[in-house]
Parts: structure tokens; C-alpha cells; sequence
């Protein structure tokens, strides 16, 4: 995938996540996202589990967006690229949760399908603080 493209895709996702995160609407994010989407969060939080379809996908969303309370934002570093369709981002986040800030960095693994996201794998960094903010 070209880099450009894929550095385009992922900024226009975290600017809508951020602005969603924040107590935003949805409808650009949605834009953004397949129908069909796949969503897969490690561990052992009240966020973790697989989601499947546009609408599962975003009970995952408003649940973060509630836990953090409107405070959570994501901070993207790099766009790595290759062959094919997926590409990766490494992203901080940070949020205050239950009166704590905190922050933890992931690489969203991300597959696109016509300039939309199918699916994303979250890997986080040091799952035991991820874990750890959003069990707060």
C-alpha cells in the first residue's frame, strides 16, 4: 500500500476518534469504517473482546468514550506500510479515567478495503498498563 495513502486513511480515522472520543457525533467516524468491520482488543479490561459489525464496533467505542469520559485522545507517532492491505500505526493514548491520567502507547494493525477500514488488530505496548487504565 502506498504510504501516502495509508498515512491519509489513518489520519482522517484518529482525527474523527479523537473528535468522537471527545464527545463528538459518529458520522464521520462511521464514514470511515466497512459495514462488516472487525475489531480485536487484547487483555483482560472491560473494553477487551473481539467486535464484529459496524454496530458492535461502536458499543466498543461509546464504552471507551464513557470509562474515559470524554477525555480520551490518541497521539499517532508512524504510519509502517508494506505489500498489500494492511499497515500499521503506533499511536499513544491518553485519557483521565476514574480521576488518573493515563497513558500507554499501541500499534493498531490495521487492513483496508477501498480506502476503509475492515478490521484492526490493538497491541498495545505494555499490555499490563493498558490493561490497568481501563480497569480503573
Amino acid at each position: 500500500m502506498d504510504r501516502h495513502v495509508a498515512a491519509e486513511i489513518l489520519s482522517r480515522l484518529h482525527r474523527e476518534q479523537n473528535a468522537f472520543y471527545a464527545g463528538g457525533d459518529d458520522r464521520g467516524l462511521r464514514s470511515l469504517l466497512c459495514a462488516d468491520v472487525v475489531w480485536h482488543v487484547p487483555g483482560s479490561s472491560p473494553i477487551a473482546g473481539d467486535y464484529n459489525g459496524i454496530d458492535d464496533v461502536f458499543g466498543y467505542f461509546n464504552r471507551r468514550r464513557s470509562i474515559a469520559a470524554d477525555t480520551m485522545q490518541m497521539h499517532p507517532a508512524d504510519v509502517l506500510v508494506g505489500e498489500g492491505e494492511r499497515v500499521a500505526a503506533v499511536t499513544d493514548g491518553t485519557a483521565t479515567i476514574g480521576g488518573v491520567n493515563h497513558r500507554w502507547s499501541t500499534v493498531g494493525l490495521y487492513r483496508i478495503a477501498d480506502e476503509r477500514i475492515a478490521e484492526c488488530w490493538l497491541l498495545p505496548l505494555n499490555p499490563v498498563t493498558f490493561d490497568l487504565a481501563w480497569s480503573s
